[in-house]
């Protein structure tokens, strides 16, 4: 059976309208360079579906009103590179920093932590760990919240269990804390830790699902807006800026930057990583406006 893009007709204009199809749903945006590779990912659902053309498939997401296959979409287009630790300077600001303040503001009231795309749980876990290690979760309410828009993530993401590259950062003695062996080389979650996350299906361009969970005090979302056009960066820091409380803490990927949008959201150094944050942060960190101008304020 042929899964060529090619065969299927992607080419010319087709090419052109389906991608601003998947950048207006999903929100990921592709360059020319980048056509092939998505056509090639999406060759099975087009012949799955028993579609003849790229065109015939187009036109099926387009007007069908079955969001699931828009997840077959999603879960094909996914990037699953990731890996506990990952950027953990960021984490241990948070946990060390910003949560002191946030608990004592709290005041009892639960404290919300929102990992967005999760993928595969590695994020959120990480956070769980270096909490669960400083005594947090004995000290206060904390809700912790992992979503992905690709249900084959978060299916991992439950499974719980990993092998392999997922642990080139993690220190030996967390994973054998925090992990049990499962056969072979791969290792289970501990079921204690897992319990700490709430873990569901969340598309980023889904505004009613995005304000939904994007009242917390702090969110990761890392990692997705370097495959985002300015517009659809904008309308999600729009409503994580409208949703997230004055007192508000936003991390995005090392290689991400807010400075050329206009927000409420100021990047400040925190316990030396680079955090934005809403409002009166409570913490007196210095802003690092400068960095707009490629400076580093010491």
């Amino acid at each position: 059976m042929n899964f060529s893009a090619e065969s299927l007709g992607l080419a010319g204009s087709v090419t052109s309208i389906f991608c601003d199809l998947i950048h207006e749903r999903l929100g990921l945006s592709y360059d020319a360079t980048q056509f092939g590779n998505v056509g090639d990912r999406l060759a099975r659902l087009v012949v799955e579906r028993g579609l003849g053309s790229f065109m015939d498939y187009y036109y099926l997401l387009k007007y069908s009103d079955d969001a699931s296959e828009w997840r077959n979409v999603m879960d094909a287009l996914a990037v699953p590179e990731t890996y506990f630790w990952r950027e953990v300077d960021q984490v241990m600001a948070i946990v060390d920093c910003v949560m002191p303040n946030l608990a004592a503001r709290a005041d009892g009231r639960r404290i919300r932590i929102w990992s967005v795309p999760c993928s595969s749980g590695e994020e959120p876990l990480t956070i769980a760990m270096l909490l669960d290690e400083r005594g947090w979760f004995s000290r206060a309410d904390i809700e912790i919240a992992a979503s992905d828009a690709s249900p084959a993530a978060i299916a991992k993401a439950q499974a719980g269990v990993y092998s392999g590259r997922a642990f080139r950062a993690l220190p030996p003695d967390m994973r054998d804390r925090y992990f049990q062996p499962a056969g072979g080389s791969k290792w289970a979650v501990s079921p204690d830790l897992q319990r700490r996350i709430r873990y569901d299906v969340v598309n980023l361009m889904d505004l009613p699902s995005v304000s939904a969970h994007a009242d917390a005090e702090v969110i990761f979302c890392r990692n997705v807006f370097i495959y985002f056009s300015d517009r659809n960066i904008n309308q999600v820091v729009g409503t994580f800026a409208r949703s997230m409380p004055d007192s508000g803490f936003l991390c995005v990927g090392a290689s991400e930057s807010l400075l050329r949008f206009a927000s409420p959201f100021e990047l400040r150094e925190i316990g030396g990583a680079f955090v934005y944050t809403k409002g009166d942060a409570g913490l007196a960190p210095q802003p690092l406006a400068a960095l707009a101008n490629g400076e580093r304020i010491r």
